[in-house]
């Protein structure tokens, strides 16, 4: 497949094989709850052994990102959320695919823009896996405040890896004594992020939601298997 093939389409059930023998080449075929497949890239980490399939969901196909958000939506709504937050950059996408899903007029995009209007003490530090080395800040429009406050809360990211991103989002919320009922992602990337959110909160990983997980990866001869 060419880099930009991917994400454009979604495959029915058992389109490819879960674990081939050889292992998994070029592409992990991850799966929706109803066994549909979705191609992702195969990206090889820095020790060479190890890798992660990728997801960059504003580089999907809009079929794809339709799906995404619509199952996402399915699977949050006994939450009974009444505002969708999106985490930046590539979970705004998500997030407000699925407030329109959920029957909701408006989301909540973070940012880590700043606007002159913005306050420090509605800012957080934040590092991300996909952007190792950079420490931005994640800002809330202090005009969002309103909306927000009192209100069921879900946070929305992409993909959730690591759990930084998301640990920094509840930090920010919590500065508006805010904390969501649910965390909502398009793919969970192993299983790293429970350890971070469970030292917030040892609830919270019971609160999160995806469409998608996938493993982290070693290298055998000729592809790659799930660790």
């Amino acid at each position: 497949m060419q880099p930009h093939d991917f994400w454009q389409e979604i495959h029915p059930p058992h389109t490819f094989e879960r674990l081939p023998a050889e292992g998994h080449r070029g592409f992990f075929p991850a799966e929706f709850e109803d066994g549909r497949q979705l191609r992702l890239p195969i990206r090889e980490l820095a020790d060479g052994e190890h890798a992660l399939a990728s997801l960059i969901i504003n580089q999907a196909g809009f079929a794809v990102e339709e799906a995404l958000c619509a199952s996402l939506a399915e699977k949050v709504r006994h939450f009974e959320p009444e505002v969708v937050v999106g985490l930046p950059t590539l979970g705004l996408t998500l997030a407000s695919g699925t407030a329109k899903k959920l029957g909701h007029g408006r989301y909540v995009p973070l940012g880590t823009s700043r606007k002159f209007w913005y306050r420090e003490d509605l800012s957080v530090p934040m590092t991300s896996i996909t952007s190792p080395g950079q420490v931005k800040r994640l800002y809330l429009d202090p005009r969002m405040v309103p909306l927000i406050q009192n209100r069921r809360l879900l946070l929305v990211d992409d993909v959730i890896s690591s759990g930084r991103s998301v640990v920094a989002a509840l930090s920010l919320l919590e500065t508006c004594g805010i904390r969501p009922v649910a965390i909502g992602a398009a793919m969970l990337q192993t299983d790293v992020w429970r350890e971070q959110l469970a030292a917030v909160d040892p609830r919270l990983p019971e609160r999160v939601v995806s469409v998608l997980r996938t493993p982290r990866l070693k290298r055998v001869t000729g592809g790659w298997t799930p660790e």
